[in-house]
């Protein structure tokens, strides 16, 4: 009986609530949504079904697209105000954090398969992370792959100074790793795909075998003081398209290989090992996530430490 009555209450409080909600929804939505997406993941499906031009349309919002390479660049459009929101890898937010950027955590996507690997070519002697010391190893400096490699490095006993980092963006890294210019890659999906399957590398460790690699949606500081209504909406959407994704991989793939032109085969390899949940940043999450800037600080790869509870979104 005292259920059956805080039921009633509580709907009878949401149906009071409803034309207020509904007025602070009309405030609060922006004309125009822009969303700096990479061209893999929960945003790219997204993009290619229309499902946030559809799930916004009916509040007037226009939903832009800003494509970015990576997570860095992409986070550094955030700060600037030239997107709203976004999507990377673990490793971004910590640098942008360390440089005061102003931006929050709205969302995360734990972390899934083996999206990451560290990668050598053929006929490379290496046949463990360990045997990358005094070898060139590309990476994008600040994305994912940095911090992957610096855990997959001290795993095996190595420190960041025995090997020669090779800062590349991964279309350039990817030349260079076929051109011989670097003797190792620290890469993620769909290029680590492209790689095994096209240049026939192999794979030294995983990024599930070293630690999580969550994902993670940010937006701007002002964007979600702003449009706090229209960011938890976004958030919501994007839970279902992941959920869609989840179910429906094989046509994942599909959307990927006919956006990107990379092959049907490496898009379905990348699809099949990722994942395409979203969820709120526990407790857990935050922890892991404050391990890897911790990691970063102690290493003088960021200038001082940061605390990752500063910058989470508390109004999702």
């Amino acid at each position: 009986m005292l259920f059956r009555r805080t039921l009633l209450s509580t709907s009878l409080a949401l149906a009071a609530a409803a034309p207020l909600a509904g007025r602070a929804w009309a405030e609060d939505a922006p004309k125009v949504l822009r969303i700096g997406y990479q061209r893999n993941g929960i945003l790219l499906v997204a993009k290619t079904r229309r499902s946030l031009e559809e799930h916004f349309a009916p509040q007037g919002v226009a939903v832009e697209w800003v494509e970015f390479a990576f997570g860095p660049p992409l986070l550094e459009a955030l700060n600037a105000g030239s997107v709203d929101f976004g999507a990377t890898g673990d490793t971004p937010p910590i640098f942008a954090q360390a440089a005061q950027a102003d931006l929050v955590y709205a969302a995360a996507q734990p972390a899934a398969g083996d999206g990451q690997a560290l990668l050598v070519p053929t006929a490379s002697p290496a046949q463990s992370p360990a045997d990358v010391k005094g070898l060139r190893v590309g990476v994008a400096k600040g994305s994912s792959a940095h911090n992957f490699l610096v855990a997959a490095l001290q795993q095996a006993g190595l420190g960041w100074q025995d090997i020669t980092p090779v800062y590349l963006a991964p279309a350039d890294a990817r030349a260079a790793f076929a051109g011989g210019s670097i003797d190792a890659w620290a890469i993620w999906d769909p290029y680590l795909a492209i790689a095994e399957l096209e240049e026939g590398a192999r794979v030294l460790t995983t990024s599930a075998r070293v630690e999580p690699q969550n994902s993670f949606f940010l937006a701007g500081r002002a964007f979600a003081a702003a449009h706090p209504a229209t960011l938890r909406s976004l958030v919501a959407a994007l839970g279902q398209v992941g959920a869609w994704a989840e179910a429906h991989r094989a046509e994942v793939a599909k959307l990927f290989a006919d956006d990107t032109g990379i092959s049907l085969a490496a898009e379905q390899r990348a699809v099949d090992r990722a994942g395409f949940r979203i969820g709120p940043l526990t407790r857990e999450i935050v922890a892991q996530q404050q391990r890897i800037a911790d990691r970063f600080a102690a290493l003088g790869l960021v200038p001082a430490p940061i605390a990752i509870r500063d910058i989470v979104w508390t109004g999702a």
